[in-house]
């Protein structure tokens, strides 16, 4: 075998055995990377100089601020508010607390964008209502984790921006749009499926349809909605960038939240900063590694490798893409969504461009794939906080999220073989 050979191998497979081992993964990528740098004997300089340029980007500066905007709005009052105007909305139907958690987590998506966000502070309002109202706790918790999933395709959605980065200048208002029409199919198949459950175990209806409600929960939760309006304006218009409006958003997140609602001590603001750069700084370190990572994986050519091993597998568009989906599943699985969508972008997104696939309906794609892996053992962030809210343990969890998981297959279906599901309002608006 060739130097090159013998180095993709050390590289990969490396990097598979401390995985294995349980190495957290920035160690696990950096580990590698470095090992197979020494052993092709690369200057080290290399490491250092695609770190920074990982992390030299503009559009990157965006994801601090959604971040921080995400955790304003989290730790206010604004989750609560979501939930009354959901349940003002659709309560009265069959199993209309369920069906109020998946709303709730549709409209709170958009504000945070991150699934941990969402059940963090959602999940405690809605679990114990729907348990108290006569729910299972096992499925009041699978609709909360499954449920928090949309936030990932509604926008803002910060691993959309990494996305960008990672496929090279795609246009991040073209993702923003895209997964509108994704994140809403989402909450509508798990809707069915929640209303037929609710019909078999005889679940309850909430409250009667009331005009005068909705109207006053919708005037309560305006204020933290208009976060979103303020980025998807922007961005859509051309009056700011998406960095731009990420950051006039951490703006109005703060005076909304300290000042409008005023439910909040304005010392909290501390701690939210806290943790917001603790997320950041994991998030920054995945970014740079990787970037070193992707660059030798691009030097090795991988990729090409990846792409003839499937191609000569098979032509046939549909058994590809079912390939593709297989492999970010099983990494879903295993490692952190941010690493994933960095270093797997450039080896897959070729394949899929290659058959035809649109790089905005692959992003999407890929998007829901590795949010299923949010919600899967046995490094699912998701249960793990599900874990701590419901007191059940990560197995029962697993257990009852099964129908789940089919519904959520069903879903990233649909959207991998349907691509106007995408790619319907960037085209209609960018034609």
């Amino acid at each position: 075998m060739t130097p090159e050979t013998i180095g993709a191998w050390l590289l990969i497979g490396s990097f598979l055995v401390l995985i294995v081992l349980r190495v957290p993964i920035a160690f696990a990528v950096g580990v590698s990377t470095v090992a197979t740098f020494l052993y092709l004997d690369i200057p080290m300089m290399m490491v250092v100089t695609n770190i920074v340029k990982g992390l030299n980007s503009f559009s990157l500066m965006a994801i601090p601020f959604f971040i921080l905007a995400g955790e304003v709005m989290s730790a206010g009052s604004i989750s609560e508010r979501l939930f009354q105007l959901a349940k003002s909305l659709v309560g009265q139907f069959r199993g209309g607390l369920a069906h109020v958690n998946v709303l709730g987590s549709m409209f709170f998506g958009g504000i945070s964008g991150s699934p941990v966000a969402d059940v963090s502070s959602l999940g405690v309002i809605e679990i114990p209502i729907m348990v108290k109202d006569g729910y299972d706790l096992d499925f009041s918790a699978g609709v909360t984790m499954a449920s928090s999933i949309e936030g990932l395709l509604i926008p803002p959605s910060h691993n959309m921006i990494i996305f960008s980065m990672a496929a090279g200048s795609v246009s991040i208002a073209k993702l923003f749009l895209a997964g509108m029409i994704p994140g809403v199919l989402l909450g509508l198949c798990l809707m069915v499926f929640c209303y037929v459950m609710s019909v078999k175990r005889n679940y309850p209806k909430g409250d009667k349809f009331s005009f005068k409600v909705m109207t006053k929960a919708f005037v309560d939760s305006i204020f933290g909605m208009f976060t979103v309006i303020i980025i998807m304006v922007g961005v859509l218009t051309g009056l700011f960038t998406a960095t731009e409006s990420a950051a006039i958003a951490v703006v109005w997140a703060v005076l909304v939240t300290f000042l409008f609602y005023r439910e909040l001590p304005f010392k909290e603001l501390w701690k939210i900063l806290d943790r917001a750069l603790g997320t950041l700084s994991i998030i920054m370190v995945l970014m740079g590694i990787s970037s070193a990572f992707g660059w030798l994986l691009a030097y090795l050519k991988v990729p090409e490798m990846v792409i003839s091993g499937i191609m000569g597998f098979t032509s046939n568009k549909v058994l590809i893409l079912i390939m593709i989906n297989l492999i970010l599943l099983f990494l879903g699985m295993i490692m952190d969504m941010s690493s994933i969508i960095i270093i797997t972008t450039p080896i897959l997104l070729p394949i899929a461009t290659s058959i035809g696939m649109d790089p905005i309906q692959f992003g999407v794609m890929m998007i829901l794939n590795l949010g299923i892996g949010l919600i899967t053992p046995p490094v699912g962030g998701v249960l793990f906080v599900t874990s701590g809210i419901t007191g059940l343990k990560i197995e029962r969890l697993t257990k009852c999220m099964l129908p789940f998981y089919a519904v959520m297959v069903l879903a990233l279906l649909l959207i991998t073989y349907i691509p106007a599901i995408s790619l319907a309002i960037p085209n209609m608006i960018y034609q």
